[in-house]
């Protein structure tokens, strides 16, 4: 049902606000002239004589082309509304008046969107994500609700058009898996997915209890930026513990018939990345490096703000008390988020990858941290 003239007017007068707030947030004059700069320095034949810093202003000049084309695209389909609504008004045209409003609602959601990417303004928001999932509390039903973390953020990729790549997978020992790390590649994937570092409590009658009793079971998630080749940190071979062994888990046989997978634990943080999807060794272990890495380059900006256990997820305590989201199957069906409070009855759209209100809520109320 289309509001009356005047609801709509209020509409398109918080729209032009929020659309020239966006503009003086963003710098858009400064980006603009950044564009320029960056455009000509990728059509330099000379630059793909340095790969990484080629790939590097290519990324960077993706990210600057797709801020300033959206807020750009965003102000010219609400003019295009404002106009058609107006000629709407004067000429009484209920019809014309329902396709400009159905309009300005297609260019809220844009605005939104613009609004909450600008949210992401940290030096890593842009950058692919690493999403480990180890199972904690719980026995069984923790490692079978690690399985039901990883489906449910590989659905969430779905949903938003990310590529994603399981890197490493440890079964159960009965189900379930007992740890995963999650490649997901898109714009702004650590942005987005940030927010759901933490421990996640399940309540549910358990199918693994012959009485059929209700359990909680806890897993944890820790979410890093997928660092790329201009941001270097350094690891000393002397601190590392390397281990090989076989894969386990889906996988051809050479994956699963030689001791080609690798765990790095570095041994001054307890830090742990392994790796198992790649056909050698050698390629494993490069892949395992880079995960350290990511790591490590967060405990580094972190370090400051929090205590090293609320980090590392290898040493973050995975049980009672802990947990950021509470996901409640019995004795009545609840998702609850601690730290915003936000609270959503259909569990099983969250658990089928539905989580842009909690991601939404977090960032409004952290800002983006």
């Amino acid at each position: 049902m289309v509001p009356d003239y005047a609801e709509i007017r209020d509409l398109i007068w918080k729209l032009e606000k929020g659309i020239g707030d966006l503009a003086t947030h963003m710098h858009l004059d400064d980006l603009r002239k950044q564009l320029v700069v960056l455009e000509e320095q990728s059509s330099d034949p000379n630059l793909w004589g340095n790969q990484g810093k080629a790939q590097a202003i290519l990324k960077e000049a993706s990210t600057v082309r797709d801020k300033v084309v959206g807020w750009d695209a965003t102000k010219s389909a609400l003019d295009d509304a404002t106009l058609l609504l107006s000629m709407a008004q004067e000429e009484d045209d209920e019809e014309a008046m329902e396709d400009g409003y159905k309009e300005l609602l297609a260019v809220k959601i844009k605005v939104d969107k613009l609004e909450l990417q600008e949210m992401l303004s940290g030096e890593m928001d842009t950058q692919n994500a690493l999403l480990a999932i180890n199972a904690g509390a719980g026995g069984v039903d923790s490692m079978d609700w690690a399985e039901m973390l990883q489906r449910m953020y590989l659905r969430y990729c779905v949903r938003h058009n990310f590529k994603v790549s399981i890197v490493e997978l440890s079964d159960g020992a009965e189900a379930g898996i007992s740890s995963c790390t999650l490649l997901i590649e898109g714009d702004y994937a650590y942005g987005y997915l940030k927010s759901e570092t933490g421990v996640h409590r399940l309540v549910r009658m358990s199918p693994f209890d012959s009485a059929a009793r209700r359990h909680t079971s806890f897993t944890s998630v820790l979410v890093t930026p997928d660092l790329d080749d201009t941001i270097d940190v350094e690891v000393n071979e002397d601190d590392l513990r390397v281990d090989v062994y076989r894969a386990s888990g889906a996988g051809g046989q050479h994956v699963n018939k030689t001791e080609s997978a690798v765990r790095l634990t570095h041994l001054p943080t307890g830090l742990v990345s392994a790796c198992q999807n790649e056909r050698s060794q050698h390629q494993n272990r490069a892949t395992a490096m880079r995960m350290l890495k990511a790591k490590l380059y967060q405990l580094k900006l972190r370090e400051q703000e929090e205590k090293m256990d609320n980090i590392v997820g290898t040493k973050q305590r995975i049980d009672f008390g802990s947990q950021i989201r509470s996901y409640v199957l019995a004795p009545y069906r609840l998702v609850t988020d601690h730290r915003t409070e936000l609270k959503i009855g259909n569990v099983d759209a969250i658990l089928d990858g539905s989580l842009d209100e909690f991601i939404h809520e977090y960032l409004v109320k952290f800002g983006g941290k």
